[in-house]
């Protein structure tokens, strides 16, 4: 009866990052600056592997999806913080709040599985050269990207349901620059407890154990290299392995960072933080690693725009 009688919330304010309002544009500049380097690196990645034959391997497969899923994650929340910029009042509706959540949720979690499928991919190839081919066929690259996705879905969708339970009477300012779910919770003048529960227990699903299996994945190929050490064969590794590494490190260093080594003094400040690093930086940084360290995506540039520069000619001379 209590919550029937208290004032249903439609629209929160999303209270933005803590600029002094003589630095908004400054900000707005370079968040601005780094969006669209998101965009325009993720989507070259993604037609670098659709336009180069040589790139169609179950590694670029599951890289162009990571592009894809940094590409939208980003645009989850980065349009709607340079519009906040720009507003004097940044409200976001209740539904739509919601929805920014759930893709939140959809494409972060997307990135942990992703990397699990393309840290096998390098232990089957480092550790099986033979049954490469064999092992990593189409069908269950497929499966991997598909099982992916699938379980992504029931992921975000448990927790927006679970969100979309709860009954918001108080405060609607969301200290935070998207409608992050634990922000949400504080706000809920239910109980929550159904809520903490099972983002511990997805959390464990979601982030440990595709860590663990990507560090078993490693330990593996260290143990296959040191087997039969050489020269050629560290290098080798080290330049099929090394991109993602660098990602791996990026992605749940930043969630280890967060979640795992909180700090009682600016919380708040060292969310946004952290969130602008995995929402925005890493993102941004993704297609630059693959693209500096990877000499297939170098290759493949190299020969997609000297197509394109041959085409050129050839229409100008006809």
């Amino acid at each position: 009866m209590t919550e029937r009688n208290q004032t249903a919330i439609t629209e929160f304010l999303l209270q933005g990052l803590p600029i002094e309002s003589e630095q908004k544009n400054l900000f707005y500049a370079l968040f601005l600056a780094m969006y669209l380097t998101t965009v325009l690196g993720n989507l070259l990645i993604i037609f670098l592997i659709r336009l180069d034959s040589q790139l169609h391997t179950p590694m670029y497969l599951f890289l162009s999806n990571l592009s894809f899923s940094d590409l939208c994650f980003s645009s989850v929340t980065m349009p709607k913080l340079l519009q906040n910029m720009q507003s004097q009042v940044p409200s976001i509706p209740y539904a739509g709040c919601l929805t920014q959540m759930y893709f939140f949720l959809y494409f972060g979690s997307m990135e942990s599985f992703l990397l699990v499928a393309m840290a096998y991919d390098r232990y089957v190839a480092i550790c099986f050269p033979l049954h490469y081919t064999t092992i990593m066929s189409p069908k269950l690259c497929l499966s991997l990207v598909a099982l992916s996705w699938g379980l992504t879905t029931l992921h975000a969708m448990l927790h927006t349901l679970l969100m979309a339970r709860l009954c918001f009477c108080a405060s609607n300012v969301i200290p935070h620059f998207f409608c992050d779910m634990s922000a949400l919770l504080k706000l809920s003048c239910s109980d929550t407890r159904v809520n903490d529960i099972v983002i511990f227990i997805m959390g464990g699903l979601n982030v440990i154990i595709p860590f663990l299996l990507i560090i078993t994945s490693y330990a593996q190929i260290v143990m296959s290299i040191l087997k039969f050490p050489s020269a050629r064969g560290i290098s080798k590794a080290f330049s099929t392995c090394g991109s993602h590494l660098a990602v791996v490190s990026l992605f749940y260093g930043t969630v280890i960072g967060l979640y795992l080594c909180p700090s009682a003094d600016n919380s708040t400040v060292k969310e946004m933080a952290m969130a602008m690093m995995y929402t925005v930086v890493t993102p941004m940084l993704n297609p630059f690693i693959y693209s500096l360290r990877n000499r297939d995506i170098k290759g493949a540039l190299g020969r997609v725009f000297s197509k394109r520069n041959l085409l050129f000619l050839y229409d100008g001379k006809t």
